[in-house]
């Protein structure tokens, strides 16, 4: 979901923790790119193309690499914060969980996604009302080892042709118990006789090694005002 256009953030020198970007609230918004041209066969982006990078470590050969080096153990000592590597450190695949999907708008309660099994909601998964400020909100957890450049990435199709898309790099995330909690930066849907209707749309969370944690397929209506029932 997403009809704002978005500028994107810079990059530091490294990626910040689920914890360190709460604390700097949420990053730019990444550019948003409407199109008339691409359908929805056409694919997605170049998303495909996936970037090349060294071989995986467990958490604890990780946290045991440049450790001469002060600065950067203090920054992986922060990052990991009070994660017993001798419990998580043995494994290469990181696996993060989506826990909850809502959408949330201004005086109005949220609106709670069931997330299917299948990744392919029956019928339409929501409504939203044409004109009015929402954002997206979800939880997630992360296990075994440390996720790298965690991303949500959506496409959304008007009648086959892509109308807009969304990138948003979330960040890096050391494993814990407790469960991380992310809202996208607020948007607003477009408005007018043309932009009611009904919608087709993919949304995806991957990371640096394109593996994708969760796929959902889905449509959904913009009407003049909000369904009586979600």
């Amino acid at each position: 979901m997403g009809f704002e256009e978005k500028k994107e953030g810079e990059k530091s020198g490294h990626e910040e923790s689920g914890d360190e970007k709460e604390s700097h609230g949420n990053m730019k918004r990444v550019e948003s790119e409407p199109s008339l041209c691409e359908t929805e066969d056409e694919g997605e982006d170049a998303e495909g193309n996936k970037i090349q990078l060294g071989p995986q470590c467990t958490l604890k050969e990780q946290f045991e690499k440049d450790k001469d080096d002060e600065s950067l153990r203090k920054w992986k000592e922060q990052l990991l914060g009070n994660v017993d590597i001798n419990d998580v450190g043995e494994s290469l695949e990181p696996e993060v969980k989506i826990l909850s999907l809502s959408i949330v708008s201004p005086g109005r309660s949220d609106i709670v996604l069931p997330i299917p099994e299948n990744g392919k909601p029956e019928g339409r998964w929501f409504t939203l009302k044409e004109g009015c400020r929402y954002s997206l909100r979800f939880s997630f957890q992360v296990s075994h080892n440390i996720v790298l450049g965690l991303k949500y990435t959506n496409f959304v199709w008007k009648t086959g042709v892509k109308v807009d898309s969304t990138r948003q790099m979330l960040g890096t995330f050391s494993p814990q118990n407790d469960a991380y909690t992310y809202e996208m930066p607020e948007e607003t849907t477009p408005s007018g006789y043309f932009a009611r209707g009904s919608y087709s749309a993919k949304s995806k969370f991957v990371d640096d090694d394109n593996k994708c944690y969760l796929e959902i397929s889905y449509s959904f209506d913009i009407r003049k005002d909000w369904a009586t029932v979600e």
